[in-house]
């Protein structure tokens, strides 16, 4: 079932049916980000994470969803590839964004909360309100869960989605900080 996002864009709930084109999102995202990087390994991320409890939304434009949708985007089941993956805006039905959500624990109070996995627009149609729209779609759903909260993981790098989590009132609770360690072993003189 669908139901208008904004004027021109509809959101539909995805299906396991669609595991292989939420992969190639999540693939794109991070190739947007980090262009020379291999992101095959974000297979095991969909086999493991992706289920009933995961819940998937695409964004269509208005008129451009079909019957078939789910079942045609979902018959592939053969590998990606680490290459760039290109999606088709223009193709029908083709989504023009996703947003995948999970859910986490709050270290501090105990309570689920949900998580977001991955918001992505693809970049023809960046800059319309989609993302904020989105993000407001996903806290009334939350909201309507019993959720006193909802998490994110962002790159510092990622300026703009940075700037719209700032804009809808997301702070930062925590930093993850990582060290990259050597394969060798240091000599210690």
């Amino acid at each position: 079932m669908s139901e208008q996002l904004l004027p021109g864009y509809i959101i539909r709930r995805g299906s396991a049916l669609e595991r292989s084109l939420l992969l190639k999102f999540m693939q794109r995202t991070y190739q947007d980000i980090f262009p020379n990087e291999d992101f095959s390994h974000l297979e095991q991320t969909v086999k493991q994470y992706f289920s009933n409890d995961t819940p998937l939304w695409w964004v269509e434009e208005e008129g451009e969803q079909g019957s078939g949708g789910a079942g045609e985007q979902g018959s592939n089941k053969k590998s990606l590839s680490s290459a760039p993956l290109p999606l088709c805006p223009s193709a029908p039905h083709s989504p023009i964004a996703c947003l995948w959500v999970g859910n986490a624990i709050d270290q501090v109070h105990g309570n689920r909360h949900a998580h977001i996995f991955i918001l992505y627009v693809v970049p023809e149609h960046r800059r319309r309100g989609i993302g904020t729209a989105l993000m407001r779609y996903v806290e009334n759903w939350a909201i309507q869960r019993g959720d006193r909260q909802i998490g994110l993981q962002v790159f510092q790098s990622n300026k703009p989605a940075l700037n719209l989590y700032n804009q809808l009132g997301y702070q930062t609770q925590s930093i993850w900080m990582v060290k990259f360690l050597s394969a060798e072993k240091e000599t210690q003189g």
